[in-house]
């Protein structure tokens, strides 16, 4: 079994960052992490990956260039550094872990954290 917590959302002004961590126990090798997020009224959409074994990453277009996914296994954390936030940005973050293969698909999804709220204010 999976556990996923996650921490680190917040209140931020435009063009400011934060950083969210998420905790992982159970199995996790040969698994993908990332984050999703879903804004009130849309879908959950997702936002960032990567492969624990590898270290390979992939990111929306809506963040390349402004998010940050990193990794540490000893620790068994994946982080999300987001730096230039826009309002659009705001949404709950969702830790998301799928055991075998990345996907750009909520529903394809394995392991969902609680969530966690980030709020950029214009």
């Amino acid at each position: 079994q999976v556990q996923l917590v996650e921490s680190g959302g917040g209140l931020v002004q435009d063009g400011g960052s934060l950083r969210l961590s998420c905790a992982a126990s159970g199995r996790t090798f040969s698994s993908f992490m990332g984050w999703f997020r879903q804004a009130p009224g849309k879908e959950r959409e997702f936002v960032a990956t990567i492969s624990w074994s590898t270290g390979n990453t992939r990111y929306a277009d809506s963040v390349k260039g402004r998010f940050t996914i990193s990794r540490d296994n000893a620790n068994n954390t994946v982080y999300l550094q987001m730096n230039s936030l826009k309002p659009e940005d705001t949404a709950v973050y969702y830790c998301a872990l799928r055991l075998s293969g990345w996907t750009y698909y909520a529903q394809n999804v394995d392991y969902w954290g609680q969530g966690t709220q980030v709020t950029v204010s214009s």
